[in-house]
């Protein structure tokens, strides 16, 4: 496929591009500073600026599907730049009539308990709050859409490097706990299951989640 991928050369999108080069897909990266990233026949870079609607509507033009791992962290208001950016990112997959929408998103607004999202619990760490707070309002505006084929996928509560082991479950809007009472995941399996429903949609137009 043809993908364009914004935030590649982030954490998740970093993962996430080796996963999809890996499997032969045609990636342009969308990204701050391209100088960060290495061009081959196989992956395109472009420099670009998610608060820029118009580029970026541009840019996104003719691609089978757009995945996006942007993230607030390079701003000081994380919780402003990342909701205005995501708000760009949508509606410019709409103008740019993108078949697929694919978003990288948080484990803070998965439930723990009926009613109680992960963000709202007592020991939620304040550090991630800004984030966690953004890609729940993502999730909350991609839901209101009619008009985008629009997919999130929601990590463990903790995401860390580590193996790619091919081996992990599903879930839909709840955190998935490990026998060993963790939640967690690596961001290479994270980026397999990414990539997994980019090839083979299953959840069109939902939110779910990947863990051990």
């Amino acid at each position: 496929m043809n993908i364009a991928l914004i935030g590649a050369s982030g954490f998740i999108g970093s993962a996430i591009l080796n996963e999809a080069l890996s499997r032969h897909h045609q990636v342009t990266a969308l990204v701050s500073r391209p100088e960060k990233i290495t061009a081959s026949t196989q992956l395109k870079v472009l420099a670009t600026d998610v608060q820029n609607l118009a580029q970026l509507s541009a840019q996104l033009q003719g691609f089978d599907a757009v995945i996006t791992a942007f993230s607030g962290h390079a701003n000081g208001d994380v919780l402003a730049y990342y909701v205005s950016g995501i708000k760009n990112i949508i509606q410019a997959a709409k103008e740019a009539k993108a078949k697929r929408l694919l978003v990288v998103g948080g484990a803070g607004s998965l439930e723990v308990a009926p009613g109680l999202q992960v963000i709202d619990t007592p020991d939620f760490p304040e550090a991630y709050r800004a984030s966690a707070e953004g890609a729940r309002q993502a999730l909350n505006l991609l839901r209101e859409e009619t008009n985008v084929d629009w997919t999130m996928l929601s990590p463990s509560a903790w995401i860390a490097p580590g193996q790619r082991t091919n081996q992990f479950r599903l879930g839909k809007d709840q955190l998935l706990i490990a026998a060993d009472g963790k939640s967690h995941i690596s961001v290479e399996d994270y980026a397999v299951a990414m990539i997994n429903e980019l090839e083979q949609p299953a959840h069109t137009r939902q939110r779910f989640t990947v863990g051990y």
